[in-house]
């Protein structure tokens, strides 16, 4: 039964990269016995197709080039895939690191805001507020961002 739970391991992570907890969450699910998913996943690890390091990075390479989130959301989605918060607190560092901040803010708000420059009024800057700090950004830069944009209208 080790080896089923070895092969549906293989095939998951073939589809697209998990996290030890998300692997173990899914043989659970498809009736795998505790001991098979114990040995599956220390197989599939010393064989590195686990890596929850190279998972993390790839979440938060994937929240911040595409979803265009702040250090706060790509934490919390790192974790949320059962990955330890040190390592994902390494991984978003590391890929923060070669990010401007304010760039990043200003991503998120150009594809919120459909490419138009001006925020029409009150209303709209704190729609826009609330929206950027669900995205995981400090709410001090957002507020500066925010700010400077409706000082250019």
């Amino acid at each position: 039964m080790a080896t089923s739970a070895y092969l549906d391991g293989l095939r998951m992570l073939a589809r697209r990269e998990l996290s030890e907890a998300q692997v173990r969450q899914r043989l659970s699910r498809n009736g795998h016995e505790p001991e098979s998913i114990d040995a599956a996943v220390e197989r599939l690890k010393n064989e590195r197709a686990i890596d929850d390091v190279r998972v993390a990075e790839a979440i938060a390479r994937t929240e911040t080039t595409i979803k265009r989130r702040g250090k706060l959301r790509v934490r919390r989605q790192i974790e949320h895939a059962g990955i330890a918060p040190t390592t994902a607190r390494r991984a978003v560092d590391e890929i923060f690191e070669n990010i401007d901040d304010r760039t990043l803010i200003e991503a998120s708000l150009a594809k919120r805001l459909r490419n138009r420059t001006l925020i029409a009024d009150d209303r709209e800057f704190q729609k826009l507020y609330r929206y950027l700090i669900a995205q995981g950004f400090e709410a001090e830069s957002v507020m500066l961002t925010l700010t400077a944009r409706r000082r250019q209208a």
